[in-house]
């Protein structure tokens, strides 16, 4: 027997029209690239995103298609985000900071028809047509004022004098929900990128999810800006849970730096943020240099890469914030796991809190997770024994774009590359990628854990930490350190505060300093480059 209720398909389009209907007077800022605060709204939003859609279909653009971005957190790209995939096309977000050759694969291998650009990134553009991919439209996101000259760009127009023609009236299909909506591939630290295919329902369903109190928290009251871009994992899905809820949005545009953000932030009175350690690292060392404390954020979000103890603290302490640590990937939509405390934790000391709040957190309802051993076998949930960590729920991935399955997916699971430990309250810690573990003397060293411990020490902003070859243990840590602006750090200062942190087995054998970390497309460091760097170091004996 079947249910009696109506059928409505979870689409994306649905999304804007709800913001357009029940709180179209909710601003939309954005820093434009050409330098001026742009204020919006989600009605104004959702008409011009109507417009766009109309131009999209009298340009050619069909169902499934796919449209390319190269832009920075702005409102026309949050326009293409409701337009492309409105109309049943999909939306493919192209990370600018790739590797060229990383860049030419994927606009290739996503067929790209069409691309639209911010003025910055013209080079990239025009790199692409010089490369004979299939884009044959270019569209640059300004208006006819500030459109590039001369730069030779096939059917090139500017973005207003596309839509300006346009009616503001667009009925939205309906289609299957499980229909592609957006594309975005990984940043491709080993081989070629590969393509995440989102759909709407997946798109959907995780909006619900980072509105729910224990996730992301993303709600009407919230004024909500995104450091995290919209070229990489759909801005995390702050977007469309944005325009599902109501929540006023705050763009950066291309003002990422930490003088910028802190000018954001408080003229618009920002609440909630959202973002990767490295950025975060920026606005407090900005904050810290001017002496300034904010005041009307609450929350900020951390995720991307494991967050520091003392970059809590300093959140939470200096400035008011409560930090949510999170975790998931570009496979997982993002959200995989976020960390809230539970009632049971409210009696801890601040260090007892602080060593749940450093795990990133417990699964939200629709994702479950598990740990394997090297054979496979389920290993117990104890927080002690560490595992490769799996995932599957309605918005993971089950198969890469145009690939035909490999060891990531079984069918069922996907392997997330990481190692990690799991508690009997189920607060997943990772404490390595497979690739990054450090085997010493057959046992594993995490090395988040020793880079987070080296980062608790005054004076050093960046720590990473690798194996390096040992004749007797296989390999040994050893830790690589950028030290704050004007700071008189040691090597040795360093190891002694370590040994009141870890175990004895688990210190570097050595500290070496340089001036600053490798970061891949997503800020994240590249210890590839670090193990190629110091492929030849000696530790002594």
């Amino acid at each position: 027997m079947l249910g009696q209720m109506s059928h409505q398909p979870l689409l994306i389009s649905y999304q804007l029209r709800f913001a357009d209907r029940f709180h179209h007077n909710i601003e939309v800022i954005s820093r434009s690239v050409e330098g001026p605060i742009d204020r919006s709204s989600w009605g104004n939003v959702a008409r011009r995103s109507r417009k766009l859609a109309n131009a999209l279909v009298a340009m050619g653009v069909k169902a499934g298609d796919r449209v390319a971005t190269l832009a920075w957190n702005n409102n026309r790209h949050l326009e293409l985000y409701f337009a492309v995939s409105g109309i049943g096309a999909v939306l493919h977000t192209v990370n600018p900071r790739l590797p060229l050759d990383q860049l030419r694969y994927i606009v290739d291998h996503a067929e790209d028809g069409v691309l639209f650009f911010d003025n910055t990134f013209v080079k990239l553009a025009q790199y692409i047509a010089s490369q004979q991919l299939p884009v044959k439209r270019y569209v640059a996101m300004t208006d006819a004022a500030n459109l590039p000259p001369d730069t030779h760009l096939p059917e090139l127009t500017d973005y207003e004098s596309l839509i300006a023609p346009h009616s503001e009236e667009f009925e939205w299909p309906d289609f299957d929900e499980n229909t592609a909506s957006s594309l975005c591939y990984t940043s491709g630290t080993s081989g070629n990128p590969k393509g995440v295919l989102y759909s709407h329902r997946s798109t959907v369903l995780h909006s619900y999810a980072a509105a729910m109190v224990d996730s992301l928290g993303i709600c009407a009251g919230d004024v909500t800006l995104p450091v995290v871009p919209m070229f990489h994992v759909n801005a995390w899905g702050v977007p469309y849970a944005a325009a599902m809820v109501g929540s006023k949005l705050v763009l950066p545009g291309p003002g990422m730096d930490g003088r910028s953000l802190l000018e954001l932030i408080e003229s618009e009175k920002v609440t909630s943020l959202l973002g990767v350690p490295t950025v975060w690292m920026g606005l407090l060392t900005h904050m810290k240099s001017v002496g300034y404390t904010m005041t009307h954020v609450k929350k900020v979000t951390i995720g991307g890469a494991a967050c520091p103890p003392s970059m809590i603290e300093a959140f939470e302490q200096q400035h008011g914030a409560r930090v949510i640590h999170a975790w998931g990937m570009t496979e997982t939509s993002p959200i995989g796991t976020v960390n809230t405390l539970l009632p049971k934790h409210a009696g801890l000391s601040a260090e007892a809190q602080m060593a749940v709040k450093r795990k990133q957190g417990r699964p939200l309802y629709g994702v479950d997770l598990r740990l394997v051993d090297d054979d496979h076998h389920i290993v117990p949930h104890d927080g002690e024994t560490s595992g490769h960590l799996q995932i599957r729920g309605p918005w993971v991935a089950s198969s890469y774009f145009r690939r035909d399955r490999d060891e990531s997916h079984d069918g069922e699971w996907f392997y997330t590359g990481d190692i990690a430990t799991i508690d009997a309250d189920s607060y997943m810690q990772i404490t390595d990628r497979s690739k990054d573990v450090i085997k010493s003397g057959g046992e594993w060293i995490s090395s988040i854990d020793l880079e987070n411990a080296a980062m608790g020490y005054p004076g050093v902003a960046q720590a990473a930490a690798i194996g390096v070859a040992h004749p007797k243990w296989q390999e040994r840590p050893l830790l690589i350190v950028v030290k704050q602006p004007g700071a008189d750090v040691t090597a040795e200062e360093i190891q002694a505060y370590l040994t009141t942190k870890l175990a004895k087995w688990w210190l570097p054998d050595a500290v070496a300093f340089i001036d600053a970390l490798p970061l891949g497309a997503t800020g994240k460091v590249l210890k590839r480059q670090l193990r190629e760097q110091f492929a030849d170091y000696k530790l002594p004996t």
